[in-house]
């Protein structure tokens, strides 16, 4: 479940975006530059973008239901392919007006006070960006981590785009100012493809990483002695929370309790090694060969082919 607490950062984002817009559009009002122009639009992006992050943040705090045994915290790779999603439309905007300056160049007016305007825009977004992702990682958000990302890519292309804009006004090649604009398009066009996968293997129920999976092993092994062993694990992610199952295979002379206790002391260590996850156990007794037919992610003659 995703702390309220987080959504407080959804907001924060929502009021850098809203005023790093207002900020840039003056920028470009005033300059006419096709660079900030840029910049701005990215900026909307962003407003759209932190509005998404704070619906998908509101929905995965609902607890779990009996329609979402598992809670809602899938919900937030729905924000940030969406996220993903709106950065593919702004570098398609973005190359368009490029294209079209760059075939008629047009001289810049007031630069220096548009880059003030724009540099005061770009560090709001740099403090946000980090405070973002500090929280991201602090509760494994995946929404705040992908709105810090896109903050950050905007902080970078503000940097190009005054930096592009300046050059273009000191020496008088009008045509800088359109190719700045087309190098932010193909930045930002890589940052969203990257989300957009990232979100795809997270709806795929893509395994946890393997520095995790390798603390998983670790912390199950530990108890692989006295003639107990395991096998079938297996992992995943929603959003924030981990999901982590596996098989614990003991001497059949064992009692229920014993081996129900073993079960109890395993789960606790691997909750313990891997904070935010729900651990399935399922106890089988090591003498059956049965036992072993299910390391493979269906039991023979349990497939609809």
């Amino acid at each position: 479940m995703a702390p309220p607490t987080l959504r407080r950062y959804a907001v924060a984002s929502l009021i850098a975006a809203a005023a790093t817009i207002g900020l840039k559009g003056a920028a470009y009002a005033l300059t006419g530059s096709v660079g900030l122009l840029s910049d701005a639009l990215e900026s909307v992006v962003n407003l759209l973008a932190a509005g998404g992050a704070f619906l998908a943040l509101t929905i995965a705090a609902r607890p779990a239901d009996e329609d979402h045994a598992y809670g809602h915290n899938k919900v937030e790779y729905f924000s940030s392919g969406f996220e993903g999603a709106l950065i593919l439309v702004a570098a398609g905007g973005i190359g368009y007006a490029a294209i079209r300056r760059l075939l008629a160049p047009q001289p810049l007016e007031q630069a220096g006070l548009g880059l003030v305007i724009a540099a005061i825009a770009a560090a709001i977004n740099l403090v946000t960006a980090r405070v973002l992702f500090r929280a991201g990682q602090r509760h494994r958000s995946i929404v705040l981590e992908a709105d810090a990302q896109h903050l950050m890519t905007d902080v970078w292309t503000s940097v190009g785009v005054i930096a592009g804009v300046a050059l273009s006004s000191l020496t008088g090649w009008r045509i800088l100012d359109p190719l700045v604009a087309l190098a932010v398009a193909v930045h930002i066009l890589r940052t969203g493809m990257g989300l957009l996968r990232g979100s795809a293997l997270g709806l795929l129920d893509t395994g946890l990483p393997e520095n995790v999976r390798a603390e998983i092993v670790s912390t199950i092994e530990r108890y692989t002695g006295d003639g107990a062993r395991y096998h079938a694990l297996r992992t995943r992610q929603a959003g924030r929370w981990r999901f982590i199952s596996f098989h614990v295979l003991v001497p059949g002379d064992w009692t229920v309790q014993r081996g129900h206790d073993l079960l109890e002391r395993i789960e606790e260590d691997v909750r313990s090694a891997v904070p935010g996850s729900t651990v399935f156990t399922h106890l089988e007794p090591i003498e059956d060969p049965v036992s072993f037919q299910d390391e493979d992610l269906e039991r023979p003659g349990t497939s609809d082919s």
